[in-house]
C-alpha cells in the first residue's frame, strides 16, 4: 500500500475518534458545571484547555460559552470537534480511490451540516449528534471494509486516539481541587456504565471505576483494550516483526505502557491520576511519532537556492 493512503486511513480513524472523544469530555464537563454549581467556572475551563492540550488566555475570563466556542465550532483551532471532521473528510479526499462511497458521504455531510455556532440550550443535542455522526462513520467502516492493511491502518489510527482520549478523559477527574465529575458521570459518558454494573454488579466506586475505564480488557473504550488493539494491528501490518523480539519502536512503546498499567496497582495509579493519564498520553504521542516516521517518512522538500551575486 502506498504510505500516502496508509497515513490517510490512520488519520481518518484518529480524526473521527478525536471528534468523538472530545465531545464526550466536553459532555463531563458542561454536566460538571451544572452540577456543582458553586464551582470557580473559570478555573475549571482553563484547566478542561490544559487536559485538551490547549493554552488559555490569562486575561480573558473563560466560562463554558468560551470553551464551546473554541473545542467544538472553531474550525480554526486543532484540538476542537469542527477540525477534526474536516480533517479527517481531507484526509478521506486524499485516499478517493480506496475509501468506501458510504465513508465519504457520511463524512462530506458531516463537515457540510457542522454548526457555525452552538446554543448553550442545544449542547447536549450537538454533543450526541456528534458521537451519532462518528458512530455512523466507524460503522460504515466496520461493515464494508475487508480486513486487509487499509483495515489495520484504520483501527491502528482509532485505537491510539481512543488510547489518549480516554486518558483525557479520566484527567477531567480531577479537573478542580475540589472536585471533579462523578464515576457513574465518566462511566456514562464513554458508554460504559451498563458494562460496568455488569461486571462489577453495584454502584461504582473509584477504585472499580478507574480499574475498568483503565486496564479491563473486555471494554473497547478502555486505556488496554486501546493499547492491545494498536499492538495487534502493528502486528498484523508487518507479521515477519517479532522473531527476535520487538524491534518496532511504536510496538515497543506501546508495550511499556501497556506492561506498566498490567502490573502497577489501580490504587497507586490513583494517587497521581492526572500525572499518569499524562503520561499515557505522551507514550501515545511518542508511538503515534514513531509510526509516522517508519510507515509514513516524509519526502524530502526540494529547495531551490538562487544564484549568489
Amino acid at each position: 500500500m502506498l504510505s500516502r493512503i496508509a497515513e490517510s486511513l490512520f488519520w481518518i480513524g484518529r480524526y473521527i475518534e478525536r471528534s468523538d472523544g472530545t465531545a464526550r469530555i466536553l459532555d463531563v464537563h458542561l454536566q460538571l458545571l451544572l452540577e456543582d454549581p458553586w464551582i470557580d467556572e473559570d478555573s475549571a475551563c482553563r484547566a478542561l484547555l490544559s487536559v485538551m492540550g490547549s493554552m488559555p488566555n490569562d486575561d480573558v475570563p473563560l466560562g463554558r460559552d468560551e470553551v464551546i466556542a473554541l473545542l467544538a465550532v472553531d474550525r480554526q483551532h486543532p484540538a476542537s470537534i469542527a477540525h477534526s471532521v474536516t480533517a479527517a473528510r481531507e484526509n478521506a479526499r486524499r485516499a478517493r480511490e480506496i475509501v468506501s462511497a458510504e465513508l465519504w458521504e457520511a463524512l462530506n455531510e458531516t463537515n457540510a451540516r457542522m454548526p457555525r455556532r452552538v446554543a448553550s440550550d442545544k449542547t447536549h443535542e450537538f454533543f450526541r449528534w456528534v458521537r451519532d455522526r462518528a458512530a455512523l462513520a466507524m460503522g460504515v467502516v466496520d461493515s464494508a471494509t475487508s480486513r486487509d492493511e487499509a483495515w489495520q491502518f484504520f483501527s491502528l489510527g482509532r485505537s491510539i486516539e481512543r488510547a489518549d482520549m480516554t486518558a483525557r478523559l479520566l484527567a477531567t477527574r480531577t479537573l478542580t481541587e475540589a472536585s471533579g465529575p462523578s464515576w457513574t458521570t465518566l462511566l456514562r459518558s464513554c458508554g460504559g456504565y451498563e458494562a460496568y454494573l455488569r461486571s462489577y454488579r453495584g454502584v461504582p466506586s473509584t477504585e472499580s471505576a478507574a480499574e475498568f475505564l483503565l486496564v479491563d480488557r473486555l471494554f473497547p473504550r478502555s486505556i488496554i483494550a486501546s493499547v492491545i488493539r494498536a499492538e495487534e494491528c502493528l502486528r498484523e501490518i508487518d507479521p515477519r516483526a517479532g522473531r527476535v523480539g520487538v524491534t518496532d519502536q511504536g510496538q515497543r512503546l506501546l508495550g511499556q505502557i501497556r506492561s506498566e498499567l498490567e502490573y502497577r496497582p489501580v490504587a497507586d495509579i490513583l494517587l497521581d491520576l492526572s500525572g499518569n493519564m499524562e503520561h499515557v498520553q505522551e507514550v501515545v504521542s511518542e508511538a503515534s511519532e514513531a509510526i509516522k516516521k517508519r510507515y509514513f517518512p516524509a519526502e524530502a522538500v526540494p529547495v531551490w537556492i538562487g544564484e549568489i551575486s
